[in-house]
């Protein structure tokens, strides 16, 4: 007679409905003003490369490239974040980790419209916004893990890819919101009031998200996630996490997750500066085109991570990379097209954003499938930083840097679909099975 092979460690549900929920939008609203403010600097790139980076009579190309420089120096910083308050929020606790990053944040965020520019003190300014930018990148380093191990640790059973999605759900709506309140003051403000104060204005409503954001996550349960024991040695059937099997899964995360992060950043933030610098393309209708992206990405994350919780994260991850691979340049070439109507360019972004939407829904789960509760703040958060600092934010500074010294427009295309044909491989080594299995 055989033994039975062991299952999966199945923690006891400790988790009330209504912290399920608390968690879910604690962990969603933070999300939302991380990934706003990403938007708006975005959305007006090339408006502060004008006024940080650009000295009279300098190029705006060259400007445009040092501001994407400030960004990506900025996501260099978010390991750094997540290694910190990851291990904060490992050791404390999720509630007091969650509250520090996103104080941090608004602080910054509103800072920023706060600025004076280069014009009034010079080669200071572009310093200053690079430090907030610093600070930015080391709050939403912490801000990913944190709040991704509360929402997927409070999931209800079957639910977790779902719970986990609405991470980037609140990704999309940040840029979405960003971009909104971006086409709004380009609508009513004229070109000299957007570029002499009306950029200010995202940028300082922050504050008052951010307020909202600390009142709900200090109303978070104080209790530890189950399963957790913050000191002494580890509960009966959680094993210790080792240090060379974490640094493995990092190692695998950033792979898994690196199409979900270049391609994010190419079709729904970098997108307005490359149609203006690189096409021609009005502001207006730049903003626009980058709306119907993050539009299509923000209808399929949710139906994604859903669906994931039935078939299994590997089947629709690889599907959205794969897709994303195949159509990034066909779909960039109905973009670039002039005499393109206008309805077959905004199905192309849209179609564009909703690939992404296939990764970035099931995502989050996946990663916290991936680490045990005793590095899972730390694991997840440091997996998804570091492949946001590689991909996402050098994105805008390679596509605008490459497109400029050899002049070919496709160079977005090729980074999304190289990048996300990576990916895929990498997730085709996930168990198929693992939305099935309770987290370590």
């Amino acid at each position: 007679m055989s033994t039975p092979v062991p299952g999966p460690v199945r923690l006891p549900a400790t988790v009330r409905p209504d912290d399920a929920r608390r968690a879910l939008v604690a962990g969603s609203v933070g999300n939302f003003i991380e990934w706003y403010e990403f938007g708006i600097y975005g959305s007006f790139a090339t408006v502060i490369a004008a006024q940080f980076f650009t000295p009279v009579g300098g190029s705006e190309v060259e400007g445009l490239v040092k501001a994407y420089a400030s960004f990506a120096l900025a996501f260099f910083f978010r390991p750094v974040g997540a290694a910190v308050f990851g291990r904060f929020g490992d050791r404390v606790g999720r509630r007091p980790a969650l509250v520090l990053v996103v104080c941090l944040m608004t602080g910054a965020t509103a800072m920023i419209g706060l600025l004076p520019t280069y014009a009034s003190i010079g080669a200071a300014a572009p310093w200053l916004l690079t430090l907030l930018r610093i600070l930015q990148g080391l709050s939403a380093g912490g801000e990913f893990g944190g709040a991704v191990s509360v929402m997927t640790e409070c999931a209800p059973p079957g639910r977790r890819g779902l719970y986990g999605a609405w991470q980037s759900f609140t990704v999309a709506l940040g840029l979405l919101g960003g971009a909104a309140v971006a086409v709004a003051l380009a609508s009513v403000l004229t070109p000299s009031q957007l570029h002499g104060w009306g950029w200010r204005v995202p940028f300082l409503l922050t504050l008052p998200l951010g307020l909202l954001a600390l009142r709900l996550r200090l109303r978070l349960p104080a209790e530890e996630p189950p399963g957790r024991v913050p000191t002494g040695p580890p509960a009966p059937g959680l094993p210790r996490a080792r240090p060379r099997e974490t640094v493995r899964a990092v190692v695998l995360g950033v792979g898994r997750v690196m199409g979900w992060s270049a391609a994010g950043y190419t079709f729904l933030v970098v997108l307005p500066s490359y149609l203006q610098s690189t096409l021609g393309t009005s502001f207006q209708r730049a903003l626009l085109a980058t709306v119907l992206a993050n539009l299509g990405f923000a209808a399929s994350i949710l139906p994604a991570g859903r669906l994931s919780d039935r078939i299994g994260r590997r089947t629709v991850m690889v599907a959205g990379a794969l897709l994303t691979a195949v159509l990034a340049l066909p779909l960039l070439h109905l973009v670039q097209d002039p005499d393109g109507p206008a309805y077959v360019k905004g199905a192309a972004l849209f179609a564009a954003g909703a690939g992404v939407g296939l990764m970035a829904g099931p995502g989050p789960a996946m990663l916290a499938e991936m680490f045990p509760a005793r590095v899972r703040c730390t694991g997840l958060g440091l997996a998804y930083a570091l492949s946001n600092a590689v991909f996402s934010g050098c994105a805008g500074l390679i596509i605008t840097e490459v497109v400029e010294r050899t002049g070919n427009v496709d160079v977005p295309g090729y980074y999304a679909a190289t990048t996300c044909a990576v990916s895929a491989v990498a997730l085709l080594t996930l168990r198929g099975d693992d939305h099935e299995r309770a987290l370590r």
